[in-house]
């Protein structure tokens, strides 16, 4: 059985920046060529490949992280417990929620070049700034998944603020727990679980 939770990090780990700036490119046009670039990259580096976690670490800090906006990406998750949220509090859920998906990101990198990914074409509108960027990934001896990107135009590039599978979102999947978190020991008892699962590689995400 396909686990689709799986899917929303490993695709999502796959952004990573082409040659051309950002702002230069459609989202699609940046998805594709990054992803393949990606793809390149892990095939040809055994470190990366084998799983080496430094090597692995240092590709998402230098590639990845530039292209989300993990603070958006907080807010969506933590959902109407953000207004509760102090600045500083804010502040620190975007850091451990960022830590906690950049080490599930790396994670999972070093599969991606075992799958076979399909772009779908733009659905885009002139002057839109918040679109979706389709693709359709599969693997030998499993049925092809659909994987949707929100991407949103900043003044800085496309940066990603969520990912879907097969119409599961990767915030709305977090926004049940954090909600539940919340509910029993406030905004700082879901500070400190996400502190505890950073602490704890073993740790599920």
């Amino acid at each position: 059985m396909i686990n689709v939770f799986r899917f929303l990090i490993l695709m999502a780990a796959v952004l990573l920046p082409g040659l051309a700036s950002a702002n230069a490119v459609a989202p699609d046009a940046l998805v594709k060529d990054t992803t393949n670039e990606v793809v390149r990259i892990v095939k040809q580096d055994k470190d990366i490949k084998s799983g080496n976690r430094q090597k692995i670490y240092a590709l998402v800090e230098a590639k990845v992280l530039p292209h989300f906006d993990f603070r958006q990406m907080t807010q969506l998750a933590v959902g109407k417990n953000w207004r509760q949220a102090s600045p500083d509090e804010q502040q620190q859920l975007t850091r451990e929620f960022k830590a906690l998906l950049v080490r599930t990101y790396s994670a999972a990198i070093s599969a991606v070049a075992d799958y076979k990914i399909e772009f779908k074409p733009l659905k885009m509108q002139p002057g839109e700034t918040d679109v979706l960027v389709s693709t359709e990934v599969s693997r030998s001896g499993t049925a092809p998944v659909v994987i949707d990107y929100r991407l949103e135009k900043q003044a800085d590039g496309w940066k990603v603020y969520d990912v879907m599978v097969d119409n599961v979102s990767l915030v709305t999947t977090y926004r049940n727990s954090f909600n539940s978190e919340v509910r029993k020991n406030g905004i700082q008892g879901l500070i400190q679980s996400l502190v505890r699962r950073n602490q704890n590689p073993s740790s599920g995400s």
